[in-house]
């Protein structure tokens, strides 16, 4: 037998489409060439694979040998090929039986020994290899990877993985004669731990920032904290994944998938809200992603979890622009001039900032100097059409001295998540969706409120010059706290404290 043919994947933002590796032999002077669009990393691989086929004992061909990596206009990266190459090379030259190779697929990157090393997606890969088997049940194949990535690989229930630590066992197992020798499907044994965050309970005082940011959680809305330095801004964003809603297996596993992407997922780590705070130094791509492959950014590591954006003014103008869209839309798109991937973005984002350029604005110990121009032009670094879409603007003012000198006694952050979750779980039996999610068609059907909050609204939204989006983000948070209180109606103490929470800004 002169070709071998074995089934692979390769990365494209969030998609993992089949790679069919094709391996020819054929007489004439000795060569290696690898065809179908290679990264360097996959040219790279000729060199690895024959350290690696040597030093495992087996015999290097002397002969021309091809490697197709089809469809040829699909780019290859990273080392993620070298076992089903390694593989396609013995079986093409029959020093293993090539049978039951059409009932795998292949993935990992081999060291000169032969050892096989982690790659990068494999949580993305089994997914994929898993939606592709619902469509069609005859193209369901088992996946055999390192046995570094067999945890996160193996998160996704119906995929069937065969953990492999060397070339070694990969080629054992095909030519083992008695099932006993054979690699055994992985099974994660780590039974599922509680996710621990830091606790509410820690922060002194501050309960209207607690109660805002409480509201923010039970229907995901977006958060920006204006306070002078030193009030608590930081360690309330800290906490505030502890008191969102428990993650569904479903939320846990697209934001692991997107996490394996970048270095690897740790299981750990499932079911923990992801909390990224990028320094305002981040460049766009940094946020968003990017790079000639395309890789997921801060905005993506954040899949549903936090992004919390600390100094907001000191981030580079253009920088915060690219927020607008993926903060409406739950995903990003980068399109490059040869390919173009989507990630999701279906983050919280809270963010941070002093109200001034020396930040003591308000504060009652009187040491801002700033001119009235000065702090218009401060807070003006972010743009209106970004603060429109932020949907509570909240002061979190400085401690009294006497407050400090207090032993902390606030709610814990458990008794504030159970308020959350009943507040949630009544917009899922309402509406099926968080009411930072509602349409303009759903707002209209599910955020009606009373005829005394109706005149309130009116009223607001003339003397402070809303624009249509602003009116519905209230409306959205008026209706959240009328969860919370279990109310049906929205009425007008809800409607006056979400009004509240759009008057930080703009005002001097």
């Amino acid at each position: 037998m002169s070709l071998a043919v074995l089934k692979s994947r390769a990365l494209s933002g969030m998609e993992a489409a089949e790679v069919t590796v094709e391996v020819h032999l054929a007489n004439g002077l000795p060569s290696f060439t690898i065809v179908g669009l290679p990264e360097t990393e996959v040219k790279e691989s000729k060199d690895r694979v024959r350290a690696a086929l040597q030093n495992a004992r087996f015999d290097f061909p002397a002969q021309r040998i091809t490697v197709n990596l089809a469809p040829a206009d699909l780019p290859k990266e990273s080392g993620r090929f070298d076992l089903p190459i390694a593989l396609g090379i013995l079986a093409a030259s029959e020093q293993i039986p090539a049978d039951a190779l059409d009932q795998y697929e292949f993935a990992g990157e081999l060291s000169l020994s032969g050892e096989l090393r982690p790659i990068r997606g494999a949580l993305a890969m089994t997914f994929a290899i898993c939606k592709a088997s619902q469509n069609n049940a005859r193209s369901a194949r088992a996946f055999i990877l390192p046995a570094a990535n067999a945890d996160e690989a193996a998160l996704v229930s119906d995929a069937t993985i065969y953990p492999a630590h060397s070339l070694l066992q990969v080629c054992a197992h095909f030519a083992a004669v008695n099932v006993d020798d054979k690699i055994s499907p992985h099974v994660i044994r780590t039974a599922p731990v509680r996710p621990v965050y830091a606790d509410f309970s820690d922060v002194k005082g501050q309960l209207q920032a607690k109660r805002a940011l409480e509201i923010a959680a039970a229907g995901m809305h977006s958060v920006i904290m204006v306070g002078p330095p030193g009030t608590g801004k930081s360690m309330l964003a800290a906490r505030f994944a502890g008191i969102l809603p428990t993650m569904t297996d479903q939320e846990a596993l697209e934001s692991a998938a997107v996490q394996s992407l970048t270095s690897g997922f740790a299981i750990a780590k499932w079911k923990v809200r992801p909390y990224r705070a990028p320094h305002h130094t981040a460049s766009g791509v940094a946020l968003v992603g990017g790079g000639g492959t395309p890789r997921p950014g801060e905005i993506s590591l954040a899949h549903r979890g936090v992004l919390f954006l600390d100094e907001l003014p000191e981030f580079d103008r253009k920088v915060l622009e690219v927020l607008r869209e993926p903060l409406e839309s739950g995903h990003i798109t980068i399109s490059r001039a040869a390919k173009q991937a989507d990630f999701p973005a279906r983050f919280q984002l809270i963010a941070a900032m002093n109200p001034c350029p020396c930040g003591y604005y308000g504060h009652s110990n009187g040491k801002c100097r700033c001119t009235p121009d000065m702090i218009t032009r401060y807070q003006d670094k972010i743009s209106g059409p970004l603060l429109d879409r932020i949907d509570m603007q909240i002061q979190v003012g400085a401690l009294p001295h006497a407050d400090l000198l207090k032993q902390a006694d606030g709610e814990s952050s458990a008794l504030i998540q159970a308020r959350v979750e009943q507040a949630f779980e009544r917009q899922l039996a309402r509406q099926a969706k968080a009411n930072n999610l509602l349409n303009t068609r759903e707002i209209d059907t599910y955020c009606q409120p009373d005829a005394a909050a109706e005149q309130l609204l009116r009223s607001a939204m003339t003397k402070l010059n809303w624009s249509a989006r602003a009116y519905h983000r209230v409306l959205k948070v008026a209706r959240t706290i009328a969860d919370l209180a279990g109310a049906e109606t929205i009425a007008q103490a809800h409607v006056a404290e979400a009004i509240q929470y759009r008057r930080a800004l703009r005002e001097h």
